[in-house]
């Protein structure tokens, strides 16, 4: 695997981290903005769950194995 390999995979698990982390801050808002509390225990177990995402993905881009696809080709 290149180095250029290695650095696309990275950025595009800081990118899977910052969308994820995007839908969350705006759960999070509209959840204040209907005056429902989010506990501060969940919004810590969803950045454990999405850091755990991310660990995946860089192990499996670290030893090549595949990830799960969402969308694949019809070939």
């Amino acid at each position: 695997m290149s180095l250029t390999g290695v650095l696309l995979g990275v950025i595009n698990i800081a990118i899977v981290v910052a969308i994820l982390m995007l839908i969350g801050a705006i759960i999070v808002w509209f959840c204040s903005y209907m005056s429902i509390a989010v506990p501060a225990q969940v919004q810590r177990g969803f950045v454990v769950v999405v850091a755990l995402i991310a660990l995946y993905m860089l192990v499996a881009l670290l030893l090549g194995i595949p990830t799960i696809h969402v969308i694949t080709s019809a070939t």
